[in-house]
């Protein structure tokens, strides 16, 4: 793997987290509405990633020489609707949307499972700009040795 594939694997990494975050304030600030164009309320969405070029399988990568394996970063498959965690049911009889016994379902956003993922989707984030820095000075280094 050469010093500029690791540029493009952090740089993937940092694009799909930055989306992955940008999700995560899409869910935040849908928090509280009951009602979307098709008249459901918000579902929480989840971002879901992938290794790129991930069409090999890992067995047969660790049957090639090391040298010829270089990595090609991540990428974002798709962002999918939480199906599998329940909506919230408040009794509002008063609230616009409430059905006939007067509750309200509010979407399965949870601010604290929000926040969780902001923070370590912040964290690598931050751990993917620390390497590309770092590989950054590698290849600094490297044409400062040449240059002398």
């Amino acid at each position: 793997m050469g010093i500029f594939s690791s540029f493009d694997i952090n740089g993937s990494g940092m694009s799909a987290e930055r989306f992955r975050m940008d999700i995560i304030s899409e869910n935040v600030a849908n928090q509280n509405t009951t009602r979307t164009e098709d008249g459901t309320p918000y579902r929480r969405k989840v971002v879901v990633f992938e290794e790129k070029n991930s069409q090999t399988p890992f067995r047969h990568v660790l049957n090639e020489a090391w040298d010829r394996y270089s990595g090609n970063g991540v990428k974002v498959t798709g962002v999918y609707e939480d199906e599998w965690t329940e909506m919230k049911m408040v009794y509002d009889p008063s609230h616009p949307d409430a059905d006939e016994n007067g509750y309200v379902t509010y979407p399965n956003v949870s601010t604290i499972t929000e926040m969780t993922n902001l923070i370590d989707a912040s964290r690598a984030y931050e751990a993917n700009s620390t390497a590309f820095t770092a590989s950054k000075n590698i290849a600094v280094k490297g044409l400062d040795i040449l240059n002398s």
